[in-house]
């Protein structure tokens, strides 16, 4: 039997970090992942889900230090189902994806924010001098993934 979960998602708000009474952090957020199609008619459809992310541990910490709202992430985790007892006594049910890995997806100008006063131009011109004989440096911010 298998219970795993792979989303690539945005978060739809900011996470919300509590502790338990042993000190353990737990983070929620919410997730909205798209399906999009034709239908008969050739028009294209898109529905959002929404799924409701909680993560543990350090993990927890991380992710409520690093992500905010609309923030592109892969999650992976497993379907967990909870029920408790509503204030009116009505029992309530609701399934959510315990989180045992998250990457941080997009591009770092998505992440760090568009600098316009950096054009591509100079960052180029600073790369190329540089380098020793020629070769031009490259750091991990010039790789595109």
């Amino acid at each position: 039997m298998v219970n795993r979960v792979f989303l690539v998602g945005r978060l739809g708000r900011d996470p919300e970090q509590r502790f338990t009474s042993s000190g353990t952090a737990v983070t929620n957020f919410s997730l909205a992942t798209d399906e999009r199609w034709k239908d008969q008619s050739g028009e294209r459809q898109t529905r959002t889900e929404w799924h409701q992310i909680v993560v543990w541990g350090r993990l927890a910490e991380i992710c409520n230090q690093y992500l905010n709202k609309g923030k592109l992430v892969f999650i992976e985790g497993r379907l967990q189902t909870r029920e408790w007892d509503d204030r009116d006594g009505n029992k309530r049910r609701t399934t959510e994806v315990v989180a045992s890995e998250m990457r941080m997806l997009g591009s770092r100008t998505e992440e760090q924010g568009f600098r316009e006063s950096e054009p591509a131009v100079e960052a180029g011109a600073q790369a190329e001098g540089s380098g020793s004989q020629g070769e031009v440096e490259i750091s991990d911010d010039d790789i595109p993934f």
